[in-house]
């Protein structure tokens, strides 16, 4: 099983939401879980209703069973005072290089750079273990960019390494792919049931597959129920006036009769059915290039009010009812 899980999905899938519930999901039954924040909003502070997550590993969270998330948000400057530090062992002078904002510099000029500490940084917490030799975290979950750069995000590490052919920024690059492309990484796709967002969602696995990354599953977020049975959407695609008038007449609202309570009904209802079986067919549609994916995929249901902390663990439970944590 997958321990480092990377999730993505074009802008409004609700990709971080389904990051935190991954996260939960993962911890439950005594496991251990680090979501990792990448581009900087502070998005699961605010799921978890607490306060902006600093640069260091903090618990936020107690899953069923008695698991734990724990929280990080990677800056790229303090990330890189760690890589000085680690590597060329500077010190006060790596403090002193921030304070004259060389490194802010050197992240701005060089953006891959930024991709590659962030990346590392959660490499690390995958790969950290105890004094006893375990690893401190079962699973590291990471809220990643948006489906357009994924793959190029985690792909900049193969760059560094063929461009800095030896020395330790070499071997820090290849040990970070090493991980990405292990199975002990899947990337995993969010996507809703519209156009966009599903050709997005295939043309970013298409990209994954290509560059040799693993794909893990694609989450189908925010679906909505079907409010007709097969009958209703017949009716309704013939535009079966009669049926519906007695229909309504059935239940209370006025006669059959021309120009009745019922009768001025109809049109508006057989307009908002038909509206309802077309978004029905595309999510038909979608789901038909989904499963062409050849991909676990996930369903997680609308939640009408917007996700709270109580929609956050209700999500969780669904995603391991449908067995993405075994």
């Amino acid at each position: 099983m997958s321990r480092f899980h990377v999730v993505s999905g074009k802008g409004g899938t609700g990709k971080t939401t389904v990051a935190a519930a991954l996260a939960l999901a993962l911890a439950a039954e005594g496991k251990r879980t680090l979501l990792v924040e990448v581009e900087g909003r502070q998005g699961i502070a605010q799921l978890f209703e607490t306060q902006a997550l600093p640069y260091a590993e903090r618990k936020i969270a107690v899953a069923p069973g008695g698991g734990e998330v724990h929280a990080l948000a990677i800056d790229a400057e303090l990330a890189l005072l760690d890589y000085l530090q680690m590597f060329y062992k500077l010190g006060g002078a790596g403090r002193a290089l921030k304070k004259l904002g060389a490194i802010d510099f050197a992240t701005t000029i060089a953006p891959g750079l930024r991709d590659v500490l962030l990346t590392g940084k959660a490499c690390e917490a995958v790969r950290r273990k105890d004094r006893s030799g375990r690893f401190v975290y079962d699973h590291v979950v990471m809220d990643a960019p948006p489906t357009g750069r994924i793959t190029r995000f985690l792909n900049v590490n193969d760059e560094v390494a063929g461009l800095a052919r030896i020395g330790p920024i070499h071997n820090q690059a290849q040990a970070v792919m090493r991980v990405l492309k292990s199975a002990e990484t899947a990337v995993h796709l969010v996507t809703l049931l519209e156009e966009m967002p599903v050709q997005e969602t295939v043309d970013g696995v298409a990209e994954l597959r290509a560059a040799k990354l693993p794909v893990g599953g694609v989450v189908i977020n925010m679906v909505r129920p079907a409010l007709l049975d097969e009958t209703a959407v017949d009716i309704v695609a013939n535009g079966q006036r009669p049926a519906v008038a007695k229909a309504l007449s059935r239940v209370g609202l006025g006669g059959a009769q021309r120009g009745g309570h019922a009768d001025r009904l109809i049109d508006p209802l057989l307009e908002e059915a038909r509206e309802h079986t077309e978004r029905v067919a595309l999510e038909r549609s979608g789901r038909a290039e989904i499963s062409g994916l050849d991909l676990p995929t996930y369903e997680l249901e609308l939640l009408g009010d917007g996700v709270d902390l109580a929609g956050l663990y209700r999500m969780a439970r669904g995603l391991r009812k449908q067995g993405v944590a075994s």
